[in-house]
């Protein structure tokens, strides 16, 4: 029985330091964006585009780390990259979700934009910075989650505590100075390279689509699961990035909102993917079984899960407060 519990308590307060550790990370997130306020506002429909494809990348990584882990608890994983793996395919079928998403989620910002009266740059110069971020980050956050996941698997540390926090925390923090790099870099261009690049973007996509059917044992069933799941939330994030769009000359006025936005929404992702990641291993381990009224351990996840909430978010708002001290930090 103590035994348990010591198991118990280290699991809960691994869980906590990462997310800790995720909070003051992504604090320089949300200082680089306060500092990059007026790319932002010379861009039209960057900041539409922003929170989809800063998240999305983490909701990839961490649904990529999230089958990682269930496939360690059940004993059927192993560092073997080859087709018709765990791994291999993991990683395949991640890199096909990441262009689609991209080249989704820079679809629905221009039609969001246009339908909402947002001034925006043109269909193919907003699908090409989405594609080109996605497909950079991705390979960052993905080599960063890979790390973990055999580094989790090496020492025997629980994947389902630590990865969230990790893939959450690499994406926003990798994925944010890229997008606006990439966007800068697009808009210098002449229009007809735009154009050439934007058209190469969505043979990408194109070209995912179809290495995708070709795989239906392996790759094909993950790549389905996922993006039934991911365009809803791409749908979803586009409104969020309209909200910040109309409201941007308040949040570039309250500079603490800019900082607040990277830590509050990844801190916050993070507990859900922590609380995600233990459901679906219980589940996949048969210690959990889904059911209307949840079972005495899914309450439980659930009120670790608010515990970490109530920790965090004081703890947001006291580094916010505290990096608005230094004003030069953010001009």
């Amino acid at each position: 029985m103590e035994q348990g519990l010591s198991s118990q308590s280290r699991l809960i307060l691994t869980g906590l330091g990462a997310l800790l550790l995720s909070a003051a990370v992504l604090s320089i997130a949300g200082i680089y964006l306060g500092s990059v306020r007026e790319v932002l506002a010379l861009i039209p429909g960057l900041m539409v585009l922003l929170p989809s494809i800063i998240h999305i990348r983490g909701s990839i990584a961490g649904v990529f780390a999230c089958r990682l882990s269930s496939a360690m608890h059940l004993g059927e994983f192993s560092i073997d990259f080859e087709e018709g793996s765990v791994l291999g395919d993991n990683i395949r079928a991640s890199f096909v979700i990441t262009i689609l998403i991209a080249f989704v989620i820079g679809i629905f910002s221009y039609a969001a934009s246009r339908i909402f009266g947002y001034p925006v740059i043109g269909v193919t110069d907003l699908v090409l910075i989405s594609v080109v971020t996605g497909v950079i980050a991705g390979a960052v956050v993905m080599g960063i989650t890979l790390l973990i996941a055999l580094i989790s698997y090496r020492y025997g540390l629980d994947l389902d505590m630590i990865g969230a926090p990790t893939v959450t925390t690499s994406g926003d923090l990798v994925t944010l100075p890229i997008l606006v790099l990439t966007a800068t870099f697009v808009m210098l261009l002449s229009p007809w390279i735009r154009l050439a690049l934007g058209g190469i973007a969505v043979a990408a996509a194109v070209a995912a689509v179809v290495y995708t059917q070709r795989r239906p044992e392996g790759i094909e069933p993950i790549v389905r699961e996922s993006i039934f799941l991911l365009i809803p939330l791409s749908v979803l994030g586009t409104l969020a990035g309209l909200t910040y769009a109309f409201n941007l000359d308040a949040l570039v006025t309250i500079a603490a909102f800019l900082i607040l936005i990277p830590p509050f929404t990844g801190g916050l992702g993070s507990i859900g993917g922590i609380l995600g990641s233990r459901l679906s291993t219980g589940m996949h381990t048969g210690e959990l079984n889904p059911s209307f009224l949840p079972e005495r351990d899914v309450v439980h996840h659930f009120i670790i899960s608010y515990l970490y909430t109530l920790i965090l978010l004081p703890l947001l708002a006291l580094i916010a407060h505290i990096i608005l001290l230094f004003p030069i930090s953010i001009r």
